[in-house]
């Protein structure tokens, strides 16, 4: 009954700001806590207003998952037009979104086939795994094929960030305090992947420039890359920005990389002040040169 539906949660960033309207997805926000207030991320909160409000914030923000009701609401008005969900989310080492989206399908066990897949990624990465899922749903994939397909483009998704300042990860585990300490001394900036679904630290450099020659280096071991985008908190051209435009187009003449936003719940791990990049690995066909 119906063609399979797309539900994501609100880390799914997309090149097309129209394309989560003009495919009929049904997005599912997480919810940033700022002191007392709960805004739903991309519904009360914009992600440019995110990144104002942590620059000036006493108190940093932090995400909580939807509730499984949420879930189960989005399941039920779905099944009225289909029997074919599937439901992709950023990585369930970040939050327990995944395993909320997981307890929902109960409420329609046996009525509607829901599948739930850890993109293991989020942000840009995601948006390139969604893109690919509704490209194959709309030659009219099943939802065994567009499981397959899915669980086959995860292992090709690919982000790496830069960061300029150490108060954020201290915050989210990443470092310990007197690594920050010590790191901010000597002026490091940690350059950090997203490996199996966990952000970990990758690389360190000491200057803008080694940090993004770090970046184009990791993007070199590609030897396909079929999408690729640039990654800050703002789609404002910077200083920054101009000078890994540069480097990718000495590099990489062919690699059209376009200046997105990553998204709040990036923001809250690695900081408001991030620059980095999105790859989904090109299955042979598109070469970069």
């Amino acid at each position: 009954m119906g063609k399979v539906r797309i539900v994501t949660d609100s880390t799914a960033c997309f090149e097309d700001p129209n394309f989560v309207a003009d495919y009929g997805i049904t997005v599912v926000p997480l919810n940033i806590h700022f002191s007392d207030q709960i805004y739903r991320d991309g519904v009360d909160i914009s992600a440019e207003e995110m990144f104002q409000r942590m620059r000036h914030a006493r108190i940093q923000p932090y995400i909580t998952p939807p509730p499984i009701s949420d879930f189960e609401e989005v399941y039920k008005e779905l099944n009225k037009t289909t029997d074919q969900i599937v439901v992709i989310l950023h990585s369930q080492q970040f939050t327990e979104t995944f395993a909320r989206a997981q307890a929902a399908r109960m409420s329609l066990l046996g009525r509607c086939e829901i599948a739930v897949i850890d993109s293991q990624n989020t942000s840009v990465a995601m948006g390139y795994l969604i893109q690919a899922v509704v490209e194959a749903i709309e030659t009219g994939a099943d939802i065994e094929e567009v499981v397959r397909i899915a669980r086959g483009i995860v292992p090709r998704l690919y982000s790496i960030y830069y960061v300029d300042s150490l108060d954020t990860i201290q915050r989210s585990g990443l470092i310990g305090r007197t690594q920050a300490i010590l790191g901010a001394m000597l002026e490091i900036k940690p350059i950090l992947t997203i490996e199996d679904g966990t952000l970990i630290t990758m690389e360190k450099a000491r200057t803008h420039s080694q940090a993004i020659e770090k970046i184009i280096e990791f993007i070199a071991e590609f030897t396909h890359c079929e999408r690729l985008s640039i990654l800050q908190n703002t789609t404002r051209i910077t200083d920054r920005t101009r000078m890994l435009q540069d480097r990718l187009a000495l590099e990489f003449s062919r690699v059209q990389a376009p200046v997105l936003l990553y998204e709040p719940l990036m923001a809250t791990l690695i900081g408001p002040d991030a620059l980095g990049v999105a790859i989904l690995e090109g299955s042979g066909k598109d070469i970069i040169p």
